[in-house]
């Protein structure tokens, strides 16, 4: 068992024949990633690395109906469009990479991915990864397979680059990885903290969860409220908050539009408080991860 990725998934990339996703489409198909299908718009007929493309998703899924999982990989004035026909045509999952959806397209579409009972992660995700499984997006680069040894761990990051730093982390300590989510840093994401933590809770291959959080938003004070409310989680999670450094330097901007100081709840100094009483095994510095998790697991 895997979370998202896994052997069976059957993907199709939306936006395939964009210069990013030609790329990472080929990276994804050396790692062992199934790639079914294509869509672009007007592209139908062309192939991207043996890839075919279609128009639209209900002719890809009319030639290949074992499709279950998108990654949108398009512009994001094209984004919203995107994600409501996967949805529309009941793809389950989707992993969306685009940066600067508009914050009224995402409140749309994540009331649709709850009317649809799909999970969506993302945007601005750089994709999840099931070591030796699957690969969904530029989460690994062209090297996934260096950076990214099968184990027990899993990860999940509001940060893309940060996902495979921690990684390397929890490696280093001499542990590997069951599944590596970055959940995107935007304001509203299509999962929260909280709902990967579910996720990993019913994966056998999953013996510890490790979250690497922001400043701004509260989705990791959700991870408290939740730890509180299931004292009898079962997997010992531990958590880095990065960004306290601007709670010194007030009159500074930093980041992107999820790392919005709005109040107290807001910032990592609160965000590690309230983990810590909820049972989270919170570091302050990202190295101790490792650390960490030898004294837990060992």
């Amino acid at each position: 068992m895997s979370i998202f990725a896994d052997e069976d998934t059957k993907l199709l990339i939306q936006g395939i024949t964009g210069r990013a996703a030609s790329e990472k489409t080929e990276h994804m198909i050396d790692y062992g990633t199934n790639v079914v299908a294509g869509v672009t718009p007007g592209k139908e007929g062309e192939e991207v690395h043996g890839v075919p493309v279609y128009d639209t998703i209900r002719k890809a899924l009319e030639e290949h109906p074992e499709i279950n999982t998108s990654l949108v990989y398009v512009p994001h004035f094209a984004a919203k469009d995107a994600i409501l026909e996967a949805l529309e045509n009941n793809i389950k999952k989707i992993n969306v990479t685009t940066e600067r959806i508009p914050t009224q397209d995402m409140w749309e579409i994540k009331k649709e991915i709850d009317r649809k009972n799909t999970t969506l992660i993302g945007p601005t995700s750089v994709g999840i990864i099931s070591p030796e499984k699957s690969k969904i997006g530029p989460i690994g680069g062209n090297k996934a397979e260096k950076t990214y040894e099968k184990g027990s761990i899993g990860v999940i990051s509001k940060s893309g680059g940060m996902t495979t730093e921690t990684a390397q982390v929890i490696q280093n300590a001499g542990f590997g990885i069951s599944t590596a989510i970055d959940i995107g840093g935007d304001k509203i994401a299509g999962t929260t903290f909280v709902e990967a933590l579910k996720m990993f809770k019913e994966d056998d291959q999953t013996d510890a969860i490790v979250m690497f959080g922001e400043l701004g938003g509260t989705y990791e004070n959700q991870v408290a409220e939740f730890l509180e409310e299931n004292p009898g989680f079962g997997k010992p999670v531990i958590a880095f908050i990065t960004g306290k450094f601007t709670e010194d330097m007030p009159s500074q901007q930093y980041g992107h539009a999820g790392a919005v100081i709005r109040g107290n709840q807001d910032k990592p100094s609160h965000k590690e408080k309230v983990l810590r009483e909820s049972g989270a095994h919170v570091v302050n510095v990202h190295h101790k991860i490792g650390q960490k998790l030898e004294e837990i697991l060992k």
